[in-house]
């Protein structure tokens, strides 16, 4: 073969091989774009919480709770379907393990599981067939929280990290197709293991690999802000613990979760005691969310027989009379794909331009949306924050939070084999987030030299990234 035929033919492999790279990763894209669109379009579910806490008067339970008070002699996802029905959900979401660290499905994973309780089945197996059955979605909830298996701050290990992958594993190869995993316990205030503790990115594409369709959603809103999808598919409201989404402002797909009964899972007080107003949760919650695209999740707490309470199965009824009509958008505004991977920004050595004097630059990469870095008002001259990564790093995002009311524009630079090259990058502007996507670039150092539209600059955050594309 000649050497033009050769080189000829080693580039139509290369065009082919790209080709076929850029269709993946946009096929990708479009998977979970669909998704995302499909799980909106779903409007209401029941969010389902029993485990171990539904015997124990808690919502979490003793971590070592004897596994002989695991009893429900009852029990009937068949009745929790047919109640789902009944107020017009059209899914469920089941809690597969809390935080103590109970799991209710055939897991090989630890001893310490349903199958050695005296019900002796599989909650998990038996809850998808009845929803299935009965023409509803299927959606799981999981806490990377497990205080039983010691997965808790400052106290996680390899060993730890791989039960997890594994769980998750069981989870969504024995049960047929899920369409959401409910993620919970991770990187919240309360929980504070963090996404590099048990590394988000892995349990992320992990969940791809075995179910490319299910979504991944963390409920994380309490750190991160709800103009970009930060570590999550859809960005997730509980409203129990105070997170409410802006009905007027919000642009992502999104999932508010609130108790139908006093709190998530069942006490021996709740036959006796009223539920929430229904009226109101329909028309104040659940029909004005779906309107800003966002899919409302109704907890209702089956008994320690296994079965829901006959006011609760009353409040369904009544609120399936009020509500009518899922939503049915054809498509979702314009956003960014989420933020999944590690942040090389976090807690490394930074510098900047004179700022005030409470609020100096180590505050813009604490990994707290919080606090923020202010520039001073009297600087004279190029205000600049400065990111040292210490040795070289590959990067290809950058994402930054401002203050509220305090835009800026940017230009950024870094620093390569002590020479400064401008990075070519102009950025999406999602409410206060500006988020910058380019090709992957190798530096020691990141510079932003910024123009305030105000008199001073205010960034709560700014994180680097190599996403994986």
């Amino acid at each position: 073969m000649s050497k033009i035929s050769q080189t000829l033919l080693y580039g139509l492999c290369y065009l082919l091989l790209s080709n076929m790279v850029y269709a993946q990763s946009n096929f990708s894209k479009k998977v979970l774009e669909q998704s995302q669109l499909d799980f909106v379009n779903l409007g209401f579910g029941m969010f389902i919480h029993y485990g171990m806490p539904t015997f124990m008067e808690q919502d979490w339970s003793d971590p070592n709770a004897e596994l002989g008070l695991f009893k429900s002699p009852k029990l009937n996802a068949d009745q929790w379907a047919k109640a789902a029905k009944s107020a017009n959900m059209t899914y469920g979401c089941l809690t597969t393990k809390h935080h103590s660290g109970f799991p209710i499905w055939n897991t090989k994973t630890t001893d310490y599981n349903v199958m050695n309780t005296p019900l002796h089945r599989d909650v998990v197996k038996e809850f998808t067939e009845a929803f299935r059955k009965n023409g509803l979605r299927v959606m799981l909830y999981y806490s990377i929280l497990d205080i039983h298996q010691g997965i808790r701050p400052h106290t996680i290990t390899k060993a730890h990290i791989q039960l997890i992958k594994d769980q998750l594993t069981e989870l969504l190869t024995q049960y047929g197709e899920i369409d959401a995993l409910v993620i919970d316990g991770w990187d919240a205030p309360w929980s504070r293991i963090s996404y590099d503790d048990v590394p988000f990115d892995d349990i992320y594409y992990l969940v791809k690999s075995l179910q490319p369709k299910c979504l991944l959603m963390d409920l994380n809103s309490a750190k991160y802000p709800g103009d970009a999808l930060f570590y999550t598919d859809i960005k997730s409201y509980e409203q129990g613990a105070g997170q409410f989404i802006s009905k007027e402002h919000n642009k992502l797909p999104a999932m508010a979760c609130l108790p139908l009964q006093q709190s998530w899972f069942w006490k021996t007080s709740f036959p006796s005691t009223p539920v929430k107003d229904v009226k109101e949760l329909v028309e104040k919650f659940v029909i004005p969310y779906n309107d800003a695209y966002c899919n409302f999740m109704l907890n209702v707490a089956p008994n320690s027989d296994g079965l829901m309470d006959q006011n609760a199965l009353d409040a369904l009824k009544t609120i399936g009379a009020l509500y009518k009509k899922t939503p049915n958008y054809k498509a979702l505004p314009s956003y960014q794909a989420p933020i999944v991977d590690h942040n090389i920004a976090r807690q490394i050595p930074s510098n900047s331009s004179w700022a005030e004097d409470m609020s100096i630059m180590d505050f813009a990469n604490d990994d707290n949306f919080g606090s923020a870095w202010v520039s001073n008002p009297s600087t004279k001259g190029e205000i600049w924050y400065e990111l040292d990564f210490e040795r070289s790093k590959n990067f290809n995002s950058i994402v930054i939070t401002e203050g509220k009311d305090n835009p800026s524009t940017y230009s950024l630079s870094y620093l390569k084999d002590g020479k400064w090259y401008p990075l070519a990058a102009s950025p999406v502007t999602q409410g206060r987030i500006k988020i910058f996507r380019f090709d992957e670039v190798l530096g020691q150092k990141l510079r932003l030299s910024i123009r305030p539209e105000k008199e001073r600059v205010v960034l709560n955050e700014v994180g680097v990234y190599q996403e994986r594309r």
